[in-house]
């Protein structure tokens, strides 16, 4: 069978600076085992697959894979997928799109040129504990006095948060993959407005060893995450921006809005590849 396809770039309004995510449409007739092989086989961080919502109040449902596994929700897979149903014809119900997933119904935002998703609220927050520190300061190689504060920020894949000082020390990570097989994590720095400039106000790397990829080059579950964390405790404004992916030849933008009380991770969309799916 044939399937409309995409391959949209998101968290970025250049060229091929984004994080991209492979979108399947109509796609209930395929077997998990079908979409799992077809994002074994794709090799990006998460291939998507949009179906038929069972929900009354969706307007559409979502299946995220990454090459090894399904994630219950998954941030820039969820603003490419949007993206994807909206450009092949999507017409939302009410003036907010629903997507439901496995994590439940996530409202979307559509505004000018950005899309943005309402963080889903976290199912795990609190202290890491000091033997989970000193294995991520280890797979790090850094000091575990570099680390300014940490907690986890799970809202389904897993991550824990951690901050370090600078934009600075976030870049020269170097990180021991093999020593942290199966750990989920992010670590975030403020930039210096005179030495980094005012593009953004906070760094971003995201490891996901444990999902099968070693660094995510822009990613909005856990920018999601983190910003209840850090906005919450205070360690960030209401409104901010995130750079994520500079290490990787990427130049993702995060914009980060507190709006009452749901925070909102946005940004840019765009449809690479458009063609048809033989499976």
């Amino acid at each position: 069978m044939e399937y409309d396809f995409q391959q949209v770039d998101v968290f970025t309004s250049g060229k091929f600076k984004g994080n991209p995510v492979a979108v399947v449409a109509s796609a209930d007739h395929l077997s998990t085992e079908e979409m799992q092989s077809f994002a074994r086989w794709m090799n990006l961080s998460e291939t998507t697959f949009l179906l038929k919502p069972t929900s009354p109040d969706a307007d559409y449902r979502l299946r995220i894979f990454t090459p090894r596994a399904e994630l219950p929700f998954a941030g820039h897979p969820t603003l490419g997928s949007c993206h994807a149903w909206l450009q092949a014809g999507g017409r939302p119900k009410k003036s907010i799109i629903i997507q439901e997933c496995q994590a439940g119904l996530v409202p979307i935002r559509h505004e000018n040129d950005r899309l943005a998703f309402a963080a889903p609220p976290l199912i795990r927050s609190g202290d890491l504990d000091k033997d989970l520190l000193e294995k991520i300061a280890a797979g790090l190689r850094i000091p575990l006095s570099s680390i300014q504060a940490s907690a986890w920020v799970d809202n389904g894949p897993g991550w824990a948060g951690i901050m370090l000082k600078s934009r600075e020390e976030v870049l020269a990570l170097e990180p021991d993959y093999a020593s942290m097989p199966d750990l989920r994590f992010g670590v975030i720095g403020a930039w210096d407005s005179e030495k980094d400039g005012t593009d953004a106000e906070f760094e971003v790397r995201a490891f996901a060893m444990g999902l099968g990829v070693n660094e995510d080059p822009v990613c909005g579950s856990l920018n999601a995450s983190m910003a209840q964390w850090l906005i919450g405790s205070g360690l960030a404004p209401k409104n901010y921006i995130v750079s994520q992916g500079s290490l990787l030849g990427r130049d993702g933008r995060i914009y980060v809005d507190q709006i009452g009380d749901s925070i909102w991770i946005g940004g840019a969309t765009t449809s690479n590849i458009v063609g048809k799916l033989r499976l």
